[in-house]
Formats: structure tokens, C-alpha cells, sequence
């Protein structure tokens, strides 16, 4: 069996529709998606990409990265994947990614009883916050779960208008005020742009990026701000 060219990035479903716009048509590029669930399970994270790792080694690629940040993971993501020499996104958060560590720093340090939203996390608020927290059958614990939060910021990748009313509504189904922050892409764009940088195919070269999509999962109980 012929060795894998180029790069496989091993990535949080929860990143696939923005990794796929950003790599479509990248030489020399892969990318396989854990399930998105994990976004909210950060102590199965590492065990669940270090797998993976190991898997694609197995099937003969030499270059491995991964499309996490820490995640909530503590530490844990990081020392692992030292140990199997094999780099990850920057940054502790997808919500650090896309708004740049310094305006997310100053955003925390101004409210930081702030519940983040991101495109997924939008698509995905009726499970993964609202049934999965039990709101829709015990709405009295709404205030149990965010009594100590203020505001509601979307950081918002893309320009879409539905979303943005989704986004809202949200925020007044949680009883927070709204805020709406463009992020766009850049933050992911610049790692994604390291990495094609490095794998970059001879100009000849016949290889095509193959965006693989594996599993991003339903949404499950448990909300998490990791990811």
C-alpha cells in the first residue's frame, strides 16, 4: 500500500464547516473530524486524538496535526502530544481562536460572566443547551445554570443574518443581554495557513485536497465552554 502524501489534520467536528471552506482545494492537505460531542467531554479528548494519531501513523502518514486547542483539557492535550511530536491549533479555546487572544482577553477581563456562542454553537443551541440541559422540561433552572452570567457574546464567523436572530433569541431565551462581535475567519485562516504552508505541494504536483468528514455527532447534555 502507497504511503499517504502530504498532511492529515486530525480536527474537532465541532471546526468542520470552517476547516473545509478554509482547506477546499489546499494541495497536500487532509482533514478527518472527531466527533463534535467531544467539544463538550474534554476529559476524553486526548485519549480520543491520540488515537487517531496513532491510527494514521498506522496507515502511513508521516505528518499529523491536530485542529484542537487545549479544549479544557488542562494540559493534558499538549503533554500527549509532545510525546508523539505532533503540534495542535494555538490557543486555549475556538472562542480565542477566532476573536485573537488579546481581544479575547480583553472581552473576559470586561465581563466575565460571559456565555460565548460561535456559528456551531448557534446551529446547535436547541440540543446541546436548551433540551440537553433540561430547559425545555424545567425551565426553572435556567437560572441555576446562568444566574452568574450577564451577557450572551456571538463571535460570529461567517455574515449571516438568520443566525444572528438565532444568536438573539438565544440570549433572551437565557434572560442575558446580546452582543454581537464579527470574528470572521482570520484567526483559523492563519493556522490553517502555517500548515499549508509547510505542506505545500510542488506546483506539478497531482495531489488534492480531500476534506473528510467523520462523525461530528449529535449535540449532547452537557454544555461546555472548551471548544
Amino acid at each position: 500500500m502507497s504511503r499517504p502524501e502530504g498532511a492529515l489534520v486530525i480536527a474537532c467536528g465541532a471546526l468542520a464547516r470552517e476547516l473545509e471552506a478554509l482547506t477546499r482545494g489546499l494541495p497536500g492537505i487532509e482533514v478527518e473530524y472527531l466527533p463534535a460531542t467531544l467539544h463538550n467531554r474534554p476529559e476524553r479528548i486526548t485519549d480520543a486524538v491520540v488515537a487517531r494519531v496513532r491510527a494514521a501513523r498506522e496507515r502511513g502518514y508521516e505528518r499529523v496535526l491536530v485542529g484542537y486547542m487545549d479544549c479544557g483539557t488542562g494540559g493534558l492535550l499538549d503533554a500527549a502530544l509532545a510525546a508523539e511530536g505532533v503540534e495542535r491549533l494555538p490557543g486555549a479555546h475556538c472562542y480565542e481562536l477566532y476573536a485573537g487572544r488579546a481581544a479575547f482577553a480583553a472581552l473576559h477581563d470586561e465581563e466575565p460572566g460571559t456565555f460565548y456562542l460561535t456559528d456551531f454553537l448557534v446551529r446547535s443551541f436547541e440540543g446541546l443547551v436548551w433540551r440537553g440541559l433540561g430547559l425545555d422540561r424545567h425551565p426553572e433552572l435556567r437560572d441555576v445554570y446562568f444566574g452568574n452570567y450577564r451577557r450572551v457574546i456571538y463571535l460570529a464567523q461567517g455574515d449571516d443574518p438568520e443566525l444572528v436572530d438565532r444568536a438573539r433569541r438565544a440570549a433572551e431565551r437565557l434572560g442575558l443581554a446580546f452582543q454581537l462581535r464579527r470574528t470572521g475567519l482570520d484567526g483559523l485562516a492563519a493556522a490553517v495557513s502555517v500548515v499549508a504552508g509547510r505542506e505545500a505541494a510542488p506546483a506539478d504536483s497531482q495531489s488534492t485536497n480531500r476534506a473528510r468528514r467523520v462523525d461530528r455527532g449529535p449535540a449532547e447534555s452537557r454544555i461546555g465552554a472548551s471548544c
